[in-house]
């Protein structure tokens, strides 16, 4: 199945915009994931959104609070955010130039492929590209996705172009405060021309296929032994077989409880009729 874009807009570069799209670069890879069970009865837990005191409650009926102190909220509705009005919701405009060796590692946070929204953009998506490498530089820009406006890193990428999202300087922790305990003194000489030439002698082109998750891989060997185990342990979770899912099964029957609870109180406020003599 195709990727979804994650963003649609305009790349500009001064006076010319480039219809783009972009689209995540990574993807969940074969980790093993799992769902927590409870034992006793075999079924999924599952997490609802509730207030003490209330029970659950509705989507619609959430908004978002601010804290200002004292446990004192401003509430704000979702689509007031939404309405906020950002250009680079729309385009990423490339502000800056800079060597790539410029930007420490640090700040990299999580790479995107841009490519053009359609034929006709191609020609002006190439010339940046080449552009870009010809100058042996990255570009510089900001782009709001996700509700959340980035700092972003532009580069060529094979025959495209790569994003790749950077970290705001206030969201990094100083690292003085970690290395405080380490003395600033030089390595002893004997030792630093021994590990010198282990790097050396163990340095090669980076090659990401030569790596493997072994973890992820022990656990699909462990579960493989297991499900072919017949004394594993297994539970099977029966409460979502109903004919309309079980999510509206336990919302029927939330529902039908809580209008016998009413009307019984409603009963209970009316008067009582005579009876006749």
């Amino acid at each position: 199945m195709a990727p979804r874009a994650l963003w649609k807009g305009q790349l500009r570069l001064s006076l010319v915009s480039i219809p783009v799209e972009i689209y995540s670069a990574t993807k969940r890879g074969a980790r093993v994931s799992f769902r927590q069970i409870h034992e006793p009865s075999g079924r999924k837990v599952r997490y609802e959104k509730t207030v003490p005191g209330v029970g659950p409650v509705k989507a619609e009926d959430i908004v978002k609070g601010y804290e200002i102190g004292d446990d004192e909220y401003l509430l704000i509705d979702p689509e007031e955010i939404d309405a906020i009005k950002l250009e680079t919701k729309k385009t990423f405009e490339l502000v800056q130039f800079v060597d790539a060796c410029e930007i420490p590692p640090l700040y990299f946070d999580k790479p995107y492929y841009i490519t053009a929204a359609d034929d006709l953009a191609e020609d002006a998506y190439r010339v940046v590209r080449d552009a870009l490498r010809k100058a042996g530089k990255v570009g510089l820009g900001q782009v709001t996705m996700r509700g959340k406006e980035y700092l972003a890193a532009v580069k060529p990428c094979g025959d495209g172009l790569l994003m790749e999202t950077l970290r705001y300087e206030d969201e990094l922790r100083e690292a003085d405060s970690v290395f405080t305990d380490i003395e600033d003194e030089e390595a002893d000489p004997d030792l630093l021309e021994v590990a010198t030439s282990l790097i050396e002698r163990k340095s090669a082109p980076f090659d990401a296929g030569a790596y493997t998750d072994k973890y992820a891989e022990a656990l699909h060997e462990l579960l493989a032994a297991k499900r072919k185990d017949k004394k594993t342990p297994r539970a099977r979770d029966e409460s979502e077989r109903g004919e309309d899912g079980g999510d509206n099964v336990v919302d029927l029957m939330s529902a039908l409880k809580q209008s016998l609870k009413e009307a019984k109180a409603s009963d209970k406020k009316k008067p009582r009729r005579k009876k006749a003599s």
